[in-house]
Formats: structure tokens, sequence, C-alpha cells
């Protein structure tokens, strides 16, 4: 196929726009995407796998240095201080689909992970649960938190909250003892029946995991025409 010459109009709109924005579009491509690709970010989360900690409609920081220094837009990385651990609330690229995903760290290199009727087990031993404050769950949807039964979670010294829905056909509520390998992660939500995680998708491999999450921002309720929950506002996540 032929291509036509740009017609002179086309050509001369196309000029003045690149004269009066080119700054702010050269200022983007070479400030801000390094930046939000290397150093820090936000992620909006529409859905409710991490409920009650992160709720529909958060928007939270990514704190992309937590674990290491990367190549922009790459998996590449330049530096590494840490590795993700156990407790951590991380963002990550599924392996399933590539979606970026937020999710908790239930187990680290070498750790034997096993659910038995929604109790965790770290390397032989069950948790510990104990009830949950007020507080750690304000916020969430009234009718979802009448059918729910949460807990305060102790994985190694990370509490934090968890939820179960009783009867709801979601996660697996059960697994049997699985090892995870060298260079990879089991990644949970804590809305433990309503999440797709390692349960589905299998371990997470390290390179995966980009930044991690460790407050709210801002928060709109999306189940109430975008109402702000102030109190939610720059809110830190455990």
């Amino acid at each position: 196929m032929r291509l036509r010459p740009i017609p002179a109009p086309v050509r001369s709109f196309l000029k003045r726009q690149w004269t009066e924005w080119r700054s702010t579009i050269l200022f983007a491509v070479f400030v801000l995407t390094p930046v939000k690709s290397s150093f820090a970010d936000m992620n909006w989360v529409p859905t409710g796998s991490m409920n009650p900690t992160i709720l529909e409609g958060d928007l939270v920081y990514v704190d992309k240095l937590a674990y290491d220094l990367r190549v922009p837009l790459t998996y590449q990385r330049i530096a590494k201080w840490q590795d993700p651990a156990k407790g951590d609330i991380v963002v990550f690229f599924s392996p399933k689909d590539e979606m970026r995903i937020v999710k908790r760290v239930v187990g680290t290199p070498g750790d034997v992970i096993e659910l038995r009727n929604r109790t965790l087990f770290l390397n032989g031993k069950p948790l510990d649960y104990g009830p949950l404050p007020a507080t750690e769950s304000a916020g969430l949807n009234p009718a979802l938190a009448s059918r729910s039964v949460m807990a305060e979670e102790d994985l190694a010294g990370a509490e934090h909250a968890v939820m179960a829905i009783p009867g709801f056909p979601g996660a697996p509520t059960s697994f049997p003892p699985v090892t995870v390998p060298a260079g990879h992660y089991f990644i949970m939500g804590d809305n433990r029946d309503n999440s797709a995680d390692s349960r589905d998708y299998g371990m997470v491999e390290r390179k995966r995991i980009v930044g991690k999450a460790t407050s709210v921002l801002a928060s709109f309720d999306i189940l109430d025409k975008y109402q702000p929950r102030t109190g939610r506002f720059l809110k830190s996540l455990r």
C-alpha cells in the first residue's frame, strides 16, 4: 500500500502542538517515566483481595527502592540491598497474565507453607491468630463485614489483618505443604477466600517483585459514587 503524504494543514497543526507541548512531553518521557519506573509509584487497587488491609478504591504508595534499584522499564537490577520479608505487602507482575498486583508475602525461599482449613502453617507450625482491632477494618463495606470473620495473624512477628468469608466459593481453604524454592516467594491476599494468588498461579519469582506498598495515599469508595474515605488518607499499611 502506498502511503500518502501528510496534508499541509495537519503538518502545521502538529508542528504547533509540538512547539507548545514539547517541554512537557520531554519532561514526562525523560524524567517522570524513569522516576515512576525505578523510584516510587502509586497503585490504584480496584479489587478486594487484600481486604480489610487494602480496600477497593485505595491509592497506595509503592516504594520501588525498598529492595533494589532497577533500570527503568525493565527487570534488570542495578543494585540490591535486601529481599522481601514475610509480611511485606509487595507489588509484582503476575506470572499468569503480567498484570500488576498487590499481595502479601507469606513464604520466602526455603519456607514450607501449608494451609489447613484457613489456618496458615509456616515450617510445620500454625500461626497465631487473635482478635482484630476494629480500627483495622474501618471502611470495609458493611454488608461484606457482616458476613466475614476477621482476625489478626502473626506471621513471624509481622502482625496484620486477615479475613474469611464463610460459604464463599473462592480460593482453596486448604493445600498440602509446599516448599518455596530459591529465588521465589509465596504470595497471598489478606482476603483469604477471595484472592487469586500463589494458590492459583504458583510462586512468584524475585525479579517480578518491583516494590513495597507502604501506605494509602488516598481512598475513594467505588461502591458509593467514589465518596472519599478521608480516614484512610495517608494511612500506613501493616
